[in-house]
């Protein structure tokens, strides 16, 4: 309405009517907000957690934690209608509240309960029991209400009824004080009664008291006075760590007592304060048509309208007759609260016709247990939170808190920049939703915003003749304000007269021109709440005044809590003055921005992070024999092809490795290996366990039709000890099979071992078994051919007398696996954990794709008892995986870390690992062709490379040599050189030399054009964020996440298969994408490319992958690798090949072939 005071008339701003026919009702509008899983479909009946009051939500934001049920959730999102959340499993969360509909047990229910308990406590036991089932009760109902008064009788001495209060106070596991107000009189008595007593405590104490009331009683905690050096009470302080002390307990029964006289004017006074009266206040003001609907057809969302009426309320506050409050006060103070039965009470205890015992128990009573059992500590898993939350929840403390905790300086750095600058944008009407319209805009902009000049209009989209129209009006006026015209307000006429002085022009009305109580504060405090962070001098030269003058006002404004001083701005500009409001707006949208670090990460950051995990990659990778010892402790478990272990798998997360490491586990008894499944040809499926874990992990045996033979063998190893291949053909031969031939052992034996029930104290037999299948297809994964040391090495071995151990395919000590441990709930345990351990962030497609037993079913149940002890937490963690995720303490820091790097196109995060796994056992000395073998090179490792297994050292030289393959001599190292700045060799295998120790040196000429290894090839050569970024994996390989915690792509169009989890494939991934997938020795390959409309030869995906893909064919991990078909064309034609040859491989009439 516009009041026209000079010619007395009254007139409807635009649009009044409709919203007097639009907003008008009495039925208050209130209901449930549903809370639904983020990204579930409600329409399909899934995803649904539960519901939260509208009180709940309007004092929740986005990024919040709040404890529904037993978990804890983050509120992702808030709809019109709805909650949507994702587990945020170990975060301090927020306790639900439904207190607005609920009024709770009223006083005449109270007394009739507290009469009933009293009756029958005067009761004998057999006529007690005689009233409970004349009440109703049947008899185990009866028993059980008389045992449970029994209890509290015992425990305090006392039951409450309608004539006793009990006050009992005990210390909670933390040492800090909880008592209890145990009264049957109803939650409308004591939801005041907890109001007032709050209120007395602060007072007195200068502390939150953390009240919560319910029908039964009230609850109090409060921290221990001694405990914090405190004597809050004007006593001394006792020795601390007694149980409990009555004369030292913070509150007693004096202190729960008010008279009633006074009460009701406390309650009063507080209820303002209360979620309640937020709430009554919006019924008001939406009935009063204060808070119009924007749209008449569609309900306003209830969140909205509270932050309106929160608006309204802040102005409204300052007017004691505000109309509207007072009806919202009435209404808590009548319709909620029974604040004349609280009085009665209270007079009722003055009297002693109720009398209040005090009593100190040691714990709680049952009657107690019952009031705490759903008070559940706001911080029990506050050290789980990651990183990201942490600062988060930095942010979430109260400004001048979070300035002493942190030091003002560091408040400016949580705070954003690009968030400031868009709400002052808001805050000064700049935004494009904001802009004037009309004349009516002009009138509000000016009431809002205070002074305008011309320019200032024009910027906000106001026409020059919208101002003129609304001062002929007399809506407006002109007034010079800091030496320049300004268009202002007619309201504001009085406060600019008065603070600044400036002329007035002739007939304003005199209702606007009367003083006011503080007018430079209105200005200024209209100023700071129109603004970011300003400083005295900003606005001191606004209005034209003197900073002096202006700093006094504003000293003002902040000791009423309307400004606050600080440094504030991110750009460090010294001390400034921010709106108390603008702050909290400004810290919640910093909050909201810092959250995005908190949303799931894309799936290509999974498959990026896995390798990184488990330590491949530049920076990541492990090395000695406690690094090896590392390897196996996270991979046990894990199938892997038999021909891909020594040759992709451990070197490419163990720097330098070498057989001899493994063999010197396996022999001390560290390690033990086991079969899961034979493979077409020579190879197989092994696992590799720590010897003490393994019967908590082995699975049990693969399927396998036992002959006579494998029977024999295994009666043959029963005695629970290891022997050799002849031992066991002697002891078969005694006994069932006097012909059986060694051929047909070794098979037995091999059979028994690939199912799994057979193993060997190394691994020497299956690299001989590995290496005997010289066709196409023997294994799946090929190196390169060995070269015999000899000239004539091929023409002695045909001469060589047959092994007096047997076939080298079989050599070595056979025993059986340890049995499986018998409970499965411990087997169920120690999978759960080395699936954390190996993964980081457990998924259902992580668990499916190592074939677990009983599945993910099986495993969820163990992974949420880990969550509610604090081991796991439980998180929408990676998009479009589900919610059912669960992450170690620190992978959710990592992986997001991953993805942040991702997002700004930086190198992957290196990590410490090296550090913590360099062996002081295993020297590395850098290798040189032609120089003296290190005391523990494979040339010097013992028994274990002995006989044939020699030979399959060659393969692995690339791993042990320092800067990878190279000339046998050059001009820069002749043969014979020691690496140039290298130690002398280490005498003992004590004398350990960090390969760190090293000084750098300059890259040999002759080496300078020798392509580069993909990470995990020995030390890279390659451009040090191209090596990073690519790896080559097997497909199989737990670390490679694509066919089991996410999905494969589609295969290219014209491809004729799709790629998997096979053996002897490949994958090579860059910055987590797959880019390329070789199959089983490499005669097609499918290749992604970043754009589906990209050349190959400009893609610089493609060209990292074909450049990593032949430092792996180059340093023997491959074999021959031979291209035949590309994405389904000939790899001659395709324009895929060309990166190929660049990369290294040559064209032959069969395809791109690549030797080592």
């Amino acid at each position: 309405m516009v009041w026209d005071r000079i010619a007395g008339t009254i007139t409807g701003r635009p649009g009044a009517q409709r919203l007097a026919v639009t907003s008008g009702g009495t039925i208050p509008d209130r209901g449930l907000f549903g809370v639904f899983l983020a990204g579930s479909d409600p329409k399909k009946g899934g995803g649904r957690v539960g519901e939260l009051d509208e009180e709940m939500v309007y004092e929740s934001r986005v990024g919040d934690v709040f404890t529904l049920g037993t978990s804890s959730w983050r509120i992702e999102d808030i709809t019109r209608d709805r909650v949507l959340v994702s587990p945020a499993p170990g975060v301090p969360g927020r306790l639900p509240f439904w207190k607005g509909d609920q009024l709770g047990r009223p006083l005449e229910l109270g007394r009739a309960v507290g009469a009933f308990l009293r009756e029958v406590g005067s009761l004998s036991k057999e006529d007690a029991r005689l009233r409970l089932l004349t009440a109703g009760l049947d008899a185990w109902a009866a028993d059980n209400v008389l045992s449970y008064l029994d209890e509290q009788r015992e425990a305090c001495g006392h039951v409450p009824d309608d004539r006793t209060i009990v006050v009992e106070r005990f210390r909670d596991e933390l040492g800090d004080w909880r008592v209890v107000v145990h009264s049957p009189f109803g939650a409308q008595v004591h939801a005041p009664w907890a109001l007032a007593l709050g209120a007395k405590l602060s007072e007195r104490y200068g502390m939150d008291a953390q009240v919560m009331h319910a029908d039964d009683g009230i609850v109090l905690r409060l921290p221990d006075a001694d405990m914090m050096s405190l004597d809050l009470l004007d006593r001394e302080p006792t020795r601390t760590g007694t149980e409990y002390d009555a004369e030292q307990a913070p509150v007693g029964a004096a202190d729960v007592v008010f008279d009633k006289g006074e009460v009701d004017q406390i309650v009063t006074d507080q209820v303002g304060g209360s979620a309640l009266f937020a709430s009554r206040f919006r019924e008001c003001a939406a009935r009063a048509l204060l808070l119009p609907r924007r749209n008449p057809g569609k309900r306003t969302p209830l969140w909205q309208q509270r932050q309106r009426a929160s608006q309204l309320l802040q102005v409204a506050s300052e007017f004691g007759s505000f109309p509207i409050v007072l009806e919202a006060v009435r209404e808590c103070l009548q319709d909620v609260f029974d604040v004349p039965g609280l009085v009665e009470l209270m007079g009722d205890l003055e009297s002693r016709r109720v009398r209040l015992v005090e009593v100190t128990t040691p714990e709680p009573s049952p009657f107690a247990r019952s009031l705490l059992f759903g008070y559940v500590a706001q911080f029990l898993y506050e050290g789980d939170s990651p990183l990201a939350e942490r600062r988060a929840a930095a942010l979430s403390l109260d400004s001048r808190l979070l300035a002493e905790l942190l030091g003002q300086a560091e408040l400016r750095e949580l705070l954003d920049a690009e968030v400031l600058t868009e709400l002052e944008r808001e805050l000064q009407w700049l935004t494009e939703d904001r802009r004037v319209k009309d004349a009516e805009g002009v009138a509000d902009i000016l009431r809002v915003l205070g002074p305008l000049t011309d320019t200032e209009l024009a910027e906000r989209g106001a026409e020059p003749q919208w101002a003129q129209d609304l001062a002929g009006a007399r809506r407006t006026i002109k007034v010079r304000v800091g030496g320049a015209d300004h268009w202002a307000a007619i309201e504001d006429a009085g406060r600019l007269r008065d603070a600044l002085g400036t002329a007035l022009p002739v007939g304003v009305p005199e209702a606007f021109t009367e003083p006011v109580k503080d007018p430079l504060g209105d200005l200024l405090a209209r100023y700071a709440r129109t603004h970011g962070p300003f400083t005295s001098a900003t606005a001191a030269a606004r209005f034209g005044l003197g900073t002096a003058v202006t700093e006094g006002a504003l000293q003002r404004l902040a000791a009423s809590g309307r400004v606050v001083q600080g440094e504030f701005h991110p750009a460090g500009i010294g001390q400034e003055w921010c709106d108390a409001a603008v702050l909290r707006r400004l810290r919640r949208r910093s909050l909201a921005a810092l959250r995005h670090e908190l949303e799931p990460v894309p799936p290509p950051a999974l498959a990026q992070f896995l390798p990184q995990w488990q330590h491949i990659g530049k920076g990541h990778s492990l090395r000695g024999i406690d690094g090896l010892v590392r390897a196996v402790e996270q991979l046990q478990g894990a199938s892997v092809p038999a021909s891909a272990l020594e040759k992709l798998v451990l070197p490419s997360r163990v720097t330098n490795y070498t057989p001899a490491l493994l063999d010197e586990l396996t022999a001390a008894g560290e390690i033990v290996w086991a079969g899961a499944g034979a493979l077409p040809g020579k190879d197989g499926w092994v696992s590799l366990y720590l010897a003490d874990a393994a019967p908590l992990l082995l699975p049990p045996p693969h399927p396998l039709e036992l002959t006579a033979l494998h029977q024999s063998v295994l009666d043959a190893l029963t005695g629970g000890y290891g022997l050799f291949f002849r031992q066991i053909a002697d002891q078969v031969r005694a006994t069932t099979h006097p012909d059986a031939t060694d051929p047909q052992l070794a098979d037995a034996v091999w059979d028994l071992a690939w199912s799994g029930r057979l193993t060997n104290d190394t691994l020497t037999p299956m690299r001989s078994l590995l290496g005997s299948g010289r066709t196409a297809g023997a294994t799946a994964h090929r190196a390169k051919r060995t070269i015999p040391r000899g000239r004539y090495g091929s023409l002695t071995a045909a001469a060589r007398t047959a092994s007096r151990t047997g076939p080298p395919t079989v050599a070595g000590r056979w025993s059986l696996l340890p049995p499986r441990e018998a409970d499965p709930t411990v087997r169920a345990h120690a999978l759960a954990r080395t699936l954390l351990d190996r993964h980081g962030v457990v998924t259902r497609g992580a668990v499916s794709a190592e074939g677990v037993e009983g599945g993910f079913s099986a495993t969820y149940r163990i992974l949420s008892a880990f969550e509610d002890s604090g081991q796991a937490r439980r998180g929408y963690v990676v998009e479009g995986l589900g919610a059912a995720q669960f992450a170690m303490d620190g992978a959710v820091d990592r992986l997001r870390a991953v993805s942040n790097a991702r997002d700004r196109g930086e190198p992957l995060p290196e990590s410490g690992a090296p550090d913590l796994w360099v062996s002081d056992s295993v020297p590395e000395v850098p290798e040189v062709p032609g120089a003296p073998a290190a005391p523990h090179s494979p040339a010097h490792s013992g028994p274990a490379h002995s006989g044939p297994a020699t030979e399959d050292w060659d393969w692995t030289r690339a791993f042990d040599a320092p800067n990878g393959p190279g000339p046998e001599s050059g001009p820069d190292f002749p043969a014979g050189t020691p690496y140039p700045g290298s130690p002398v060799s280490p005498a003992s295998r004590d004398e350990y030399i960090s390969p760190r120790d090293y000084p750098p040196q300059p890259t040999p000429q002759h080496w300078q054009g020798t392509p580069a290894y993909g990470p995990g090839f020995g030390n890279r050569r390659q451009n040090a964020s191209d090596a990073s970024r690519a790896v080559v994996l097997a497909a199989a390989d737990p670390a490679n996440a694509y066919g089991a915690a996410l999905s494969w792509p589609d295969p290219p169009t014209e491809a004729g298969h799709k790629p998997g989890r096979k053996a002897g494939s490949l994958v090579v991934l860059v910055d987590g994408e797959l880019t390329l997938y070789m199959e089983r020795g490499g005669k097609t390959l499918l290749a992604w490319p970043s754009t589906p409309d990209a050349t190959p030869t400009d893609d610089p995906r493609l060209r990292m992958a074909s450049e990593a893909l032949a430092a792996a064919a180059k340093a023997g991990s491959l074999g021959t690798v031979t291209v035949e078909r590309i994405n389904g064309t000939s790899a001659l034609t395709s324009p895929l090949g060309s990166l190929l040859e660049t990369a290294g491989f040559i064209a032959t009439p069969r395809g791109l072939r690549l030797r080592a």
